[in-house]
């Protein structure tokens, strides 16, 4: 498996996309390696682009890693009611 990774990329490189839960790192084929943030925490540091057999070994710490789910525009919002008299 060794073989097949083209390089060894730090996290702090790669772009978080918060919507599709995944960090992407371009691909010299044109298209992008990613990897899931669920991967991530599950162990896997093996990004790989979908396009071409290329792969990048993700260098992170595991305490470094973006907090639960975090959906934008998702917060919890209170409803106000307005009630006439």
């Amino acid at each position: 498996m060794a073989d097949a990774i083209y390089d060894q990329i730090e996290i702090e490189d790669m772009t978080f996309d918060p919507a599709l839960q995944i960090y992407h790192y371009p691909c010299p084929c044109g298209d992008r390696f990613e990897i899931s943030i669920d991967d991530l925490r599950d162990g896997e540091n093996v990004a790989v682009c979908p396009s071409c057999s290329l792969m990048i070994e993700v260098i992170f710490e595991p305490e470094d890693l973006p907090g639960a789910k975090e959906t934008p525009g998702m917060m919890e919002t209170a409803t106000v009611v307005a009630v006439m008299a």
